[in-house]
């Protein structure tokens, strides 16, 4: 009976894994919060792995020493349109995302898609109070 209902499980596991086409697997950089040129803002990116786990991470190179620091946090499996959280303990960091194959969107805990004025380039700024938070995914 345990091997049968193990073997029902397994099946299961498989068929809903099968579903969820990942719209990519690897490394995208992305860039949500504009930075301004020499403040060492971080570089951030995801890697979807091949079982639909999603790990974000950044490197921040510090403009006075050159020290770089990293950060990585596994944010779960991948969902279409569902909203992610990623939590950076080192600069005591938390934001919500959602991302498709091309493009990610910073949100609140809901999925709406934000609107601050630190989503703006500096060009940007000069026109508009707040710019919509989302960004190319690159390769």
């Amino acid at each position: 009976m345990k091997k049968i209902f193990s073997l029902i499980i397994l099946c299961i596991s498989i068929f809903t894994l099968a579903q969820t086409k990942l719209p990519f697997t690897g490394h995208r950089s992305f860039d949500l919060l504009k930075g301004y040129s020499g403040s060492g803002t971080p570089h951030y990116y995801l890697n979807i792995q091949k079982n639909g786990d999603v790990v974000f991470g950044y490197v921040q190179v510090n403009q006075a020493d050159r020290k770089e620091t990293t950060e990585e946090f596994n944010a779960g499996k991948y969902a279409l349109n569902k909203v992610m959280k990623v939590v950076f303990k080192k600069y005591k960091e938390t934001f919500f995302v959602k991302f498709g194959k091309d493009k990610i969107y910073l949100t609140d805990e809901k999925g709406n898609i934000l609107n601050l004025d630190g989503c703006c380039s500096a060009r940007e700024s000069i026109d508009k109070d707040t710019c919509t938070c989302e960004s190319e995914l690159y390769e």
